[in-house]
């Protein structure tokens, strides 16, 4: 009877089409960036409608106060994975650094390669939304975005930019790189919001 409660509880934690894997599907567009051990040749810039413009080394990120959420996250191409623990900076907390102006509605990420995806708002700063840089403990591998990669579990995670270099706060919304070549603008996996017809 508890087997059939728990696997009932799973299949509602799972969205329309999607099969639960325990491994950590590698998925991206371009090279696995390269960077130097000490990162000096990272940092992440944060502008746009800001009262203040940020550059961010990889050390500064980690003196602000740290946060952890678990949870679930589904990929597009139809996997999901069950209780990922991250351990970031709360995308809350990088608006109360740089001060996000009234005007800023949406925001887009910017990653390696000239990857980019674009998310309201209202999303980058839910309470489960976080900078991750360790995932179940570990310091995330560069296939799996070292050093920092934003995480949106509750969109498809191909809104969770790997290898995250900027964060622009924007009055308008702007296609991202998946976006312009056919993905949801928004990408909710619970509606099946894959592509731009759906």
């Amino acid at each position: 009877m508890y087997f059939g409660k728990e696997k009932q509880e799973n299949h509602d934690r799972i969205p329309p089409n999607q099969k639960v894997t325990t491994g950590w599907p590698v998925l991206h567009v371009g090279d696995v960036p390269y960077y130097e051990k000490d990162l000096s040749n990272w940092d992440l810039r944060i502008g746009g409608l800001v009262d203040r413009p940020t550059v961010l080394t990889f050390e500064q990120i980690l003196s602000l106060p740290e946060t952890s959420q678990v949870n679930d996250i589904h990929c597009v191409t139809g996997w999901s994975k069950f209780d990922n623990e991250w351990e970031g900076i709360s995308t809350q907390q990088v608006a109360e650094y740089v001060g996000i102006r009234k005007e800023a509605k949406f925001v887009m990420l910017e990653a390696e390669e000239g990857w980019t995806t674009n998310t309201p708002l209202a999303d980058f700063l839910k309470e489960t939304s976080i900078l991750a840089h360790k995932h179940n403990g570990e310091v995330l591998t560069p296939e799996h975005g070292y050093p920092l990669r934003m995480v949106m579990p509750h969109l498809y995670f191909w809104k969770s930019a790997k290898w995250i270099r900027a964060i622009k706060f924007r009055s308008e919304d702007q296609q991202g790189f998946w976006e312009r070549n056919g993905y949801h603008m928004y990408g909710d996996p619970w509606k099946e919001q894959r592509f731009a017809w759906d």
